[in-house]
């Protein structure tokens, strides 16, 4: 067993909106809860907007929507996407392709670790299809932990998601973004959920099917 010294560090994903009180908040911790369940202490999930809300709390129509997936709302505060805060992320997972033109403005080196979360969540839908093939390489056996085995895995599988990238081209490019409900109606949070939803779950599902032994 590893000692706390030389355990390796989580697995780091940041998810990124504008305000970071709406969307980003909902996958952060929507996320984290499921991947808390894949591997524990196996991954960090934060967030960060690019006009950040400074100091705000999650809106409560998103933090409903975390409860109803099981998550916590509690605690959370916005805060704004810096450079600093992108330094040491394995991936980065953005609500629009604005916003990841943004995260690379700040950190060009991100450029092959930083999707939306839905054309992400597609590529990974591809890859457990293609499980039984050569395309979706299983987690090494390196001798060491689970925990490094995990980490040595999900670094790894952002060039291994955008190798099948044209395998997972949506029809619209409008579908690898998720719709921003900031001051807007009930409804329009639903939609939010509707589109979110998914993506997260395809993540968790790939995180399951992957977990080191």
């Amino acid at each position: 067993m590893e000692s706390p010294a030389s355990a390796p560090a989580p697995v780091r994903i940041l998810t990124v909106c504008t305000g970071n009180i709406c969307r980003s908040p909902v996958a952060e911790r929507l996320l984290q809860a499921g991947l808390d369940q894949v591997m524990p202490c196996g991954f960090e999930v934060t967030s960060a907007g690019t006009r950040a809300m400074v100091g705000d709390p999650m809106q409560p129509l998103s933090g409903d929507i975390v409860r109803t997936f099981g998550g916590n709302p509690d605690g959370f505060v916005s805060r704004q996407l810096t450079s600093k805060i992108l330094r040491g992320v394995d991936l980065v997972l953005t609500m629009t392709s604005g916003h990841r033109g943004e995260v690379l403005q700040l950190d060009a080196s991100l450029l092959k670790r930083t999707f939306t979360i839905r054309e992400f969540a597609r590529m990974l839908d591809v890859l457990d299809e293609r499980a039984d093939s050569a395309a979706n390489v299983p987690v090494a056996d390196d001798g060491g932990s689970p925990l490094s085995a995990n980490t040595a895995f999900w670094r790894g599988l952002p060039a291994r998601a955008a190798s099948v990238r044209h395998l997972s081209l949506p029809a619209d490019s409008s579908e690898n973004d998720i719709i921003d409900p900031y001051r807007r109606s009930p409804e329009i949070y639903h939609q939010m959920e509707d589109e979110l939803a998914p993506a997260i779950v395809s993540i968790l599902r790939h995180a399951r099917l992957n977990t080191p032994a």
